[in-house]
């Protein structure tokens, strides 16, 4: 059997900057032994250098300072989110999300449940000891009917705090999870039922079979006031009483692979267009360029910044297309970020754009300040430009919104300003590759197509007669 010897956990609890403390568990705390457990199982399982483990917001936030695996920190309740984002980029990854009843069965209970609706490839080790440990025993989902907590001092109240949460009976409701367990770790014999379960749920995560769902009912002696042998106790006579140990579901062995899925939008299947035909085009800038694009909801922002982010696509770059939008279908605040890139993309998110594009007042007051020193804005003619422009960026305007109702397609503003776009070269992105992004677009309304591209080539030709086309500085 492995040990910590075999390197599944380091030997100190280095955070503490001491190198004689192991842990900052409390003693009787059913994590150490939890992580004595798993790091055994992916030892023995040669599983170690794959494996990444999601650490929760709780008392194992700092889970990364003892297994000696990947570890990555979510935020309250994401774990099984991030974990899905790990799964799906790293498909050889053995994906672990280790959470306390707070951070799963509380605000984590959307992600819990629709990860396992997904059936993702994804390990999830729950941790139920009844009550929030980290942040100073409060009433938490699990909390029993009449046990008492900093916030339920008289005792959890049915009438006004409902009842305990089953979640490992809420994830058996759903079709997907192949796996799904509750033991306890409160004696030896819990500890080696235990210990089964969690191998289980690694070898299934081996296999690529699919999502399992370990609960694990841990004591916690601190918030429980008592000895670590009156929280053991406490979990063998009244959590086993109210969450029953066993197994719920095994469909190990009859569970096959599941294909991987790709973890990202082919832009192409988006539009309407099945692929067959792809324009391909090779990339000549070894750079990352990063763009912005403001309006108002209405005003085909994103639409424009998605025929963008197609295009960049189909010359083979690395690309991001980030939305962010209001409530409102509307009139609301709209602007999209898109990344181009020869190598890999860390972030889609653009502060400060090298081309921004705006498209109304309100966007110009928030964003125009924004653009990096030697960038460019593309602006509507109808925005009134402020007294103190910032200083290196070249602003042109073009009477887009005009130049689309001129032609009959008041909605087509957006596309106007990609004809500005190919006119100025501002995207790097040759001009007959964005003309068939756009047409990909209209892929489902083909009948669009020539009038959109009067648009286009109207706003090209205002740029081309106001001497504004040509090479950016």
């Amino acid at each position: 059997m492995a040990t910590l010897e075999a390197k599944g956990m380091f030997d100190v609890f280095s955070r503490s900057g001491s190198e004689n403390r192991i842990t900052h568990y409390c003693a009787g705390c059913g994590h150490g032994i939890i992580h004595k457990l798993l790091s055994e199982a992916y030892v023995d399982l040669g599983l170690q250098d794959k494996t990444v483990i999601v650490n929760p917001i709780g008392c194992a936030v700092f889970g990364y300072y003892y297994w000696d695996v990947g570890g990555v920190s979510a935020g309250h309740g994401q774990a099984p989110s991030m974990a899905t984002a790990i799964s799906r980029l790293k498909d050889k990854a053995i994906v672990i999300s280790y959470q306390g009843d707070g951070d799963l069965a509380a605000i984590g209970l959307g992600h819990t449940l629709q990860a396992a609706a997904r059936g993702e490839h994804m390990a999830v080790f729950f941790v139920n000891n009844s009550i929030y440990g980290m942040t100073g025993g409060q009433m938490a989902p699990t909390t029993l009917i009449g046990q008492k907590t900093t916030t339920s001092p008289l005792g959890r109240n049915p009438a006004t705090d409902g009842m305990p949460l089953h979640m490992a009976e809420l994830v058996n409701q759903l079709d997907l999870p192949v796996y799904i367990e509750r033991v306890s770790v409160a004696d030896t014999k819990r500890i080696m039922k235990a210990r089964q379960a969690i191998r289980k749920a690694l070898e299934i995560q081996r296999d690529r079979k699919g999502y399992t769902f370990v609960e694990i009912l841990s004591p916690c002696p601190t918030s429980m006031r008592g000895t670590p042998l009156d929280a053991a106790n406490f979990v063998i006579e009244k959590l086993e009483k109210e969450y029953p140990l066993g197994c719920l579901r095994d469909r190990s062995a009859e569970a096959t692979p599941r294909p991987e899925p790709k973890p990202w939008v082919n832009l192409a299947t988006f539009f309407g267009d099945d692929g067959s035909e792809d324009p391909k085009c090779e990339a000549t800038e070894d750079k990352e360029r990063r763009f912005k694009f403001t309006g108002f909801g209405g005003q085909g922002i994103l639409s424009l910044g998605l025929v963008v982010a197609d295009a960049a696509r189909a010359m083979g770059l690395e690309t991001t297309w980030l939305p962010s939008y209001g409530p409102e279908q509307r009139g609301g605040d709209a602007a999209c970020t898109v990344v181009t890139s020869t190598r890999t993309i860390g972030a889609p998110a653009v502060e400060n754009p090298e081309l921004l594009v705006v498209m109304n007042q309100a966007a110009c007051a928030k964003h125009l300040k924004t653009v990096k020193p030697a960038g460019v804005a593309l602006v509507d003619s109808t925005v009134v430009l402020p007294g103190e422009l910032p200083p290196d960026v070249r602003i042109v305007q073009i009477p887009a919104i005009e130049i689309a109702m001129a032609n009959g397609v008041p909605k087509a503003a957006n596309v106007a300003i990609l004809g500005g776009l190919i006119a100025l070269d501002a995207l790097g992105i040759p001009a007959h590759v964005l003309i068939e992004a756009l047409e990909r677009s209209f892929a489902k309304k083909p009948a669009l197509i020539e009038t959109n591209r009067k648009v286009l080539q109207a706003a090209i030709d205002y740029c081309r007669h106001h001497g504004l086309a040509g090479e950016l500085p």
